[in-house]
């Protein structure tokens, strides 16, 4: 019997936020000091040319949703919220105390958790501690992400007032028995609420999170899903296949049984379905899983070949820095990779003592940088290119040999020194990227570290 496509690649594979990815960091190479100097000396190369990036990592949530992957703390105790702030602070002041000169943001984005978890106030405090220390870029973009069900349109104004243009809001499926499934409770009310409300105060750019492959989840699901979204009109969407990982997610996964999934050639389906509707209705595909209207910033920096992908997902503007402040959060120099510690008692403790809560990281060989570039050009643009010497290296032909299957199958053209991913082979994009992945190939895991790529 013939297997579909989506059954022969619908493989374990990295969802390749980094490279190298995080499984596959050489920690043992890796220490604090040394991420300092790679940190100072991205500053010294990017502040002044494109500003840095900040991404704020808040981990509060009231309650706990089972489709979630996040590092997040489950609390009703919202006392929790000063000494937090405060701690995110005290690690911006070391950061900027070993910064030779001001720091120049141009991006911001709180993720969690549950930003919206946080006051009105206590964001401002926030934002306003930050930015006391810095300038802000000539185009900033400031973003944040809500949940439909605790977003106040006090929040709203408050950050719009701040600088905040960006907004997205974690939706995953309107069908009551999935959102049953996943301990997320939400009605269309409270979404349209938010949306609508953003939209009066100014936002630029308002983003929904659908999610396909949730427990229970029909093809009926996902077109009510997409026509409710359609009715709201937001700028961009992230359409997700849901990371069905409990071996790493611990019991906050298992609210449910494995054949209440769908799975295979069934999920596929969904997507494609989702896919076609929102296409139908003026939203273009942008990378992987996300899709944009025309008039949205991530559109643009699509056609302009700009865009950028990072460890808090697509953006319309690259920055070489990347500080990650909070538990659990990534920094970025571009030269390496720098991890806090998951634990709120042990940052807590870290930064007491006035230390970098970095616990930690990957120090990127000159190969890695060549392949890094490689997977970043095929997740934003679709092809990548060896013609350049500085992007050639000596395994290519491996990498060409192990991409004879999918070159067979049409879902990529290889040409001189090139290879274009088809229409055909945009969801397969995962796979055609592990054929890059070096660290991947000579170490392959011997136990579940990936979801499914599919």
């Amino acid at each position: 019997m013939k297997i579909s496509l989506t059954q022969k690649y619908n493989v374990p594979g990295p969802r390749y936020t980094s490279y190298p990815t995080v499984p596959y960091w050489n920690e043992g190479d890796f220490t604090s000091q040394k991420w300092i100097q790679s940190f100072q000396k991205a500053f010294l190369e990017s502040n002044s040319q494109n500003g840095i990036s900040l991404y704020l990592h808040l981990p509060f949530c009231e309650s706990m949703c089972t489709f979630c992957g996040c590092n997040k703390r489950i609390t009703k105790n919202h006392s929790v919220e000063e000494i937090y702030i405060a701690a995110l602070l005290k690690e911006w002041d070391l950061y900027c105390n070993l910064m030779p000169q001001k720091p120049i943001i141009k991006e911001i984005h709180l993720g969690g958790g549950t930003p919206t978890f946080f006051s009105t106030s206590n964001l401002e405090y926030l934002i306003n501690g930050i930015l006391s220390k810095a300038e802000k870029a000539n185009n900033y973009e400031f973003s944040f992400e809500g949940h439909p069900n605790n977003t106040t349109y006090e929040q709203l104004k408050k950050l719009y007032d701040l600088g905040f243009r960006r907004v997205s809001f974690g939706v995953q499926d309107y069908a009551e028995k999935v959102q049953k499934a996943i301990h997320r409770i939400q009605p269309f009310h409270n979404v349209a609420k938010v949306t609508f409300w953003a939209k009066e105060i100014g936002y630029t750019s308002i983003g929904h999170d659908i999610i396909f492959g949730l427990p229970f989840q029909t093809i009926e699901n996902v077109i009510d899903t997409v026509e409710k979204t359609n009715s709201l009109k937001p700028d961009r969407l992230a359409f997700y296949s849901y990371a069905h990982v409990p071996w790493i997610k611990g019991n906050g996964q298992r609210g449910f049984n494995e054949e209440n999934l769908p799975k295979d050639a069934e999920k596929r389906k969904l997507y494609e379905t989702g896919k076609q509707m929102l296409s139908q209705n003026g939203y273009h595909e942008i990378g992987m899983d996300h899709f944009a209207l025309i008039s949205d910033s991530l559109y643009k920096a699509t056609a302009n070949k700009q865009l950028h992908r990072n460890f808090m997902g697509y953006s319309a503007s690259k920055t070489q820095l990347m500080i990650g402040l909070g538990v659990s959060s990534i920094s970025d120099s571009w030269y390496s990779f720098a991890q806090n510690t998951k634990s709120i008692e042990e940052y807590y403790q870290l930064l007491a003592e006035d230390k970098l809560p970095v616990v930690k990281g990957h120090i990127l060989s000159d190969e890695d940088l060549i392949i890094r570039k490689h997977i970043l050009n095929l997740t934003c643009e679709f092809e990548t290119s060896w013609s350049n010497k500085s992007l050639y290296f000596k395994e290519i032909p491996n990498v060409l040999e192990d991409l004879k299957e999918i070159e067979k199958d049409q879902l990529i053209i290889i040409e001189e020194g090139k290879i274009k991913i088809t229409e055909a082979g945009r969801p397969f994009v995962r796979n055609i990227c592990m054929a890059f992945d070096l660290h991947l190939k000579r170490k392959s895991p011997e136990t579940n570290l990936f979801s499914m790529t599919v």
